[in-house]
């Protein structure tokens, strides 16, 4: 089978596709053939090495792991002999986490990890972001900053695939929404259901006289300065993005600066938040942009276009 795998940290050049066994699902195991994968930032950081002290669990020199992409969507190929949830034919989709792996035309996984049965109402193609950008949003403002209704959330990056995601989300759990992002995204955002909209080119965040109950900077672009304004003393601010600076007032302001790795997060609770995912996209609650769509001979093309930072919504690898 074909797969994209990493041997090195650098540019979108170090991607090579290489011709790799097939494999084979242990017990409790099913094989997907993977119809759509995405590409996502953090992918694009995993391949960069960045930010340095993440090498730690990455690879110091060169990359443990050389396989890339994480979300996924397909059909069953194959199932261990424990497997009960899946059979041959199933149409699913998932996260493969830290394994990675599927930017690939096969992957194996555990029935038992963040997979299930794909809602009939999506295409592979919306199905196989929706953990990125909607399982790490939704860990955010579900459990980390516990929106409740009425509360007033400020999503940074509103036009990505977090920033879409939290809009939507928001709204569903009754929050009043301000996303902030450039000009020509204002209307994108707007019809996610966005109460108002700011560009951050005409707009300085740090002057704004208003506070909001929830700052999600889904970009990690938002200094010390500006979202100590826009928090005032009784806000939280969050971010998926690590830095120093936000690593500094972690320590300092446990209450009040939070960072997460969704993907680390105890499997049980990654599914319980999958699992209520799924549910809002059956009720057609939920819904997937696709901002541009890729060959899996393409995919170091899909890394180039992510690392932009011009895109709205997600980037998907279709392998048919």
């Amino acid at each position: 089978m074909k797969a994209a795998i990493f041997t090195q940290y650098g540019a979108p050049e170090v991607i090579q596709i290489v011709d790799t066994e097939k494999p084979s699902p242990k017990p409790d195991e099913v094989l997907v053939k993977i119809e759509a994968s995405s590409v996502t930032r953090a992918d694009t950081m995993i391949r960069q090495g960045v930010p340095k002290f993440g090498r730690l669990f990455l690879g110091l020199i060169k990359p443990k792991n050389k396989a890339l992409g994480t979300g996924f969507s397909g059909v069953v190929e194959a199932v261990g002999s424990q497997v009960t949830k899946f059979r041959i034919g199933s149409v699913v989709f998932g996260e493969k986490l830290f394994s990675e792996g599927s930017n690939a035309e096969y992957l194996c996984m555990s029935e038992d990890l963040v997979i299930a049965h794909k809602p009939k109402s999506i295409s592979h193609s919306e199905a196989a972001p929706i953990c990125d950008g909607f399982l790490t949003s939704y860990n955010f403002l579900k459990d980390i900053a516990k929106i409740k209704s009425g509360q007033h959330v400020l999503v940074n990056g509103a036009s990505g695939s977090l920033g879409s995601a939290a809009i939507q989300l928001a709204k569903i759990m009754g929050a009043k929404v301000t996303g902030v992002c450039s000009a020509k995204n204002i209307d994108f955002v707007l019809a996610l259901g966005a109460d108002e909209v700011l560009d951050y080119t005409k707009v300085k965040l740090d002057e704004l006289s208003c506070t909001y109950d929830v700052v999600y900077d889904t970009v990690g672009k938002l200094s010390y300065k500006t979202f100590k304004t826009l928090i005032g003393s009784n806000g939280l601010f969050m971010t998926p993005v690590l830095n120093g600076e936000v690593l500094w007032h972690m320590l300092w302001r446990p209450n009040k600066v939070k960072f997460a790795a969704t993907g680390v997060k105890k499997t049980k609770e990654l599914k319980r938040l999958f699992e209520e995912l799924v549910q809002f996209f059956e009720q057609g609650k939920l819904h997937t942009n696709i901002d541009n769509t890729f060959k899996l001979s393409e995919i170091k093309y899909a890394h180039q276009y992510v690392e932009t930072g011009r895109k709205v919504g997600n980037i998907v690898i279709k392998n048919s």
